[in-house]
């Protein structure tokens, strides 16, 4: 699971924007917002980058997941 929609929202950001960005289709990018497909770890460190943020910061740890 991942927290790209959580990103975008905090930042302002829209996913046709980080779309456009990756050089990837807005379904693609809504399968990973949706959490219906996970990015390669390669798109993931992209996507940390086009955001401003720590990759971490875009994964969910076990233990916030099962709480």
């Amino acid at each position: 699971m991942n927290r790209i929609k959580v990103v975008l929202e905090e930042k302002g950001i829209k996913q046709v924007w980080l779309a456009e960005q990756l050089a990837k289709s807005f379904n693609t990018v809504n399968g990973y917002v949706q959490n219906r497909k996970q990015p390669s770890l390669e798109t993931l460190y992209k996507i940390a980058e086009i955001l401003g943020v720590n990759v971490k910061e875009l994964l969910v740890d076990d233990e916030t997941r099962t709480k």
